[in-house]
């Protein structure tokens, strides 16, 4: 494990390469079990096998998150499922159900197990009583300081890894353990299905006046009132590592692999250096709730209106395929037009812009506009941009 390990979100193969190619150190994914996300976002064992096999041919590590609730028939399946996981390669299990974790100790010895920040563990006590049962890593409870974190740091065995979420969507309730989604739903956020209710839109009905509906609103007009701010720690990264924390988690397995690629590139950037203000302008670029630094300056004293409603200062609109003699192969994504300015998103530093003056399809039709999307075209770059990277027209460029 390097010093200072940057770990990036897969829902998929395009996410898990985009990841590895921007700069991640691991890479976690859902499989088939107990996984806190949607089935859209878990791997087939096939699947898993493979990415462990793409992680490890770039030098990088693989986590399996098994990290959801289990009820009394998943255990057995949890045994044998992470006896197959050990087989595979994966690196490492994340798990958050004390009982799981026995069963995956006790089934598949040697594969290194992560407690996931589900399990709350925020105190030095109880990372204690982690490590004695044979977890190597703390994902950290998302509501501590930078002053817990420390003191948990000081009073803990030096073998025990600490990691800690910097950026990405955050839960209203306790490290995620909300009920709201069941209750309205019947969907359990603490089984991957959550409905995300605390991101909609309320407003209060008196019994006897029905069909009248005032909006709860916060002093902005919004009536989210439940929506939490997104997290982001780009300035916090020194901190953090003074800490004691070694391992810097994205969150994002639903992400798109566009997302995954410029939040993995921006943190890769700020761990080696570059100039912050790059970095932050970076985190810009993908859609995103009102940012904030969450809990680890203190809890949050003032009132941060929050609209609920995402923004973004670029958006996504090809992949690159290849680049021949000043011509741009790409896969269209969203629509772009000719006289707009387009950024290539690779891995490094900077992000070159050109003027697009042609668009022409595989049939050499020439068009002033792309509004079909994955239509493959061809546009005239100055740059030698490369397979796998990205596509993006800054907002607003009418």
């Amino acid at each position: 494990m390097p010093d200072f390990e940057l770990l990036s979100p897969a829902g998929d193969m395009e996410s898990l390469g985009a990841a590895v190619r921007f700069g991640a150190d691991a890479v976690y994914v859902g499989g088939e079990a107990l996984q806190l996300r949607a089935k859209s976002a878990g791997f087939s064992r096939d699947m898993l096998a493979l990415a462990v096999d793409t992680a490890h041919a770039a030098g990088k590590r693989l986590f399996v998150a098994m990290n959801s609730l289990a009820q009394n028939g998943e255990i057995p399946a949890a045994a044998e499922y992470a006896r197959y996981l050990r087989d595979i390669g994966v690196d490492a299990v994340i798990i958050s159900d004390i009982g799981v974790l026995a069963a995956v100790r006790e089934s598949a010895p040697g594969l290194e197990l992560h407690l996931s920040t589900q399990a709350s563990c925020m105190n030095y006590a109880a990372a204690r009583v982690y490590h004695d049962m044979g977890v190597k890593r703390i994902v950290l409870a998302r509501e501590m300081s930078l002053e817990d974190i420390a003191e948990l740091r000081a009073k803990t065995p030096k073998t025990l890894e600490l990691e800690a979420f910097v950026h990405g969507a955050m839960c209203m309730a306790y490290s995620g353990r909300c009920i709201i989604s069941s209750y309205l739903t019947g969907r359990s956020g603490n089984r991957g299905q959550c409905a995300q209710p605390c991101r909609w839109s309320y407003a209060l009905v008196e019994e006897k006046r029905p069909g009248e509906y005032f909006p709860v609103e916060e002093e902005n007009g919004s009536a989210a009132i439940l929506s939490s701010h997104d997290l982001n720690c780009v300035d916090l990264l020194d901190d953090l590592k003074a800490a004691g924390v070694t391992s810097f988690k994205i969150e994002g397995r639903m992400k798109t692999a566009y997302y995954v690629a410029t939040v993995t590139r921006a943190y890769r950037m700020a761990l080696d250096g570059a100039d912050l203000d790059l970095c932050r302008d970076e985190l810009e670029c993908v859609k995103h709730r009102p940012y904030s630094q969450g809990f680890y300056r203190g809890f949050l004293r003032e009132n941060h209106a929050n609209s609920g409603r995402y923004t973004q200062g670029a958006v996504f609109v090809g992949n690159v395929l290849g680049w021949s003699d000043g011509v741009l192969k790409l896969r269209q994504r969203n629509n772009f037009k000719v006289g707009q300015t387009l950024e290539i998103l690779s891995p490094g530093g900077g992000a070159p812009g050109f003027a697009v003056t042609e668009i022409r399809t595989e049939a050499g039709e020439s068009r002033d506009s792309a509004p079909h999307p994955n239509e493959i075209l061809y546009v005239p770059c100055p740059y030698p941009a490369r397979e796998g990277d990205f596509l993006r027209r800054r907002e607003p460029d009418a």
